[in-house]
């Protein structure tokens, strides 16, 4: 039993807290894995590309897959809606992968209702919230009015914290890299439970 299986780690946090910097640094390093590309009604930003960074659909799409039962979790954040395709998910347990999420606290709730005892939650943020503050600041592709809605989403999600199984404050990026590898390789081997009952009856077995 002691193998890698098809697991899930869930990654959330405030825009601006280093997660996808933290994602590109240890991907390399946590074995067969696979980065989860969301689904979203915003606009592509500078520097962003379609399939890479996310899918860019419109509403009216965004809509029809809801329909279709298409997501394994969608939320609406910060007035656009963004989702999980279900199909790349399923495809890449079943080869025994590790998923990675970088969604919200809202879809990490949606998936551990359905995948709980595969999935691994980590909250990454900064160590203050002036600190978030300065980073929305200095990086420069948002309004004004985009920060201040980011810092009071901010505000709501760190309330939940104790809703994740692992807190990693960024205030280090290699410190905090380090932290996330080792949570993403014991992640992997979080055993399903039909896999357990399985092992349990043939233990028993006399």
């Amino acid at each position: 039993m002691n193998r890698y299986s098809g697991a899930v780690l869930v990654l959330s946090g405030p825009s601006g807290a280093g997660k996808s910097s933290l994602i590109n640094k240890i991907f390399s390093e946590i074995g067969d894995s696979y980065f989860s590309i969301s689904t979203t009604t915003r606009s592509m930003r500078e520097g962003e590309k379609e399939g890479v960074d996310y899918f860019f659909v419109s509403e009216e799409e965004f809509q029809q897959d809801i329909q279709e039962d298409l997501f394994l979790e969608y939320a609406l954040v910060h007035g656009h809606h963004y989702g999980t395709s279900l199909k790349p998910v399923r495809e890449a347990l079943a080869e025994g992968k590790l998923v990675v999420f970088d969604i919200d606290v809202q879809g990490n709730t949606i998936i551990n209702s359905r995948l709980g005892d595969i999935t691994t939650s980590v909250f990454i943020t900064p160590p203050t919230l002036s600190e978030l503050h300065k980073r929305l600041l200095n990086r420069s592709t948002d309004s004004q009015k985009v920060i201040n809605m980011r810092i009071a989403n901010a505000k709501r999600e760190i309330q939940r914290v104790s809703e994740y199984d692992y807190l990693i404050v960024n205030d280090d990026l290699d410190k905090a890299a380090e932290l996330l590898k080792i949570i993403a390789i014991a992640a992997r081997l979080k055993v399903p439970n039909d896999e357990i009952n399985l092992f349990v009856q043939k233990w028993e077995d006399m």
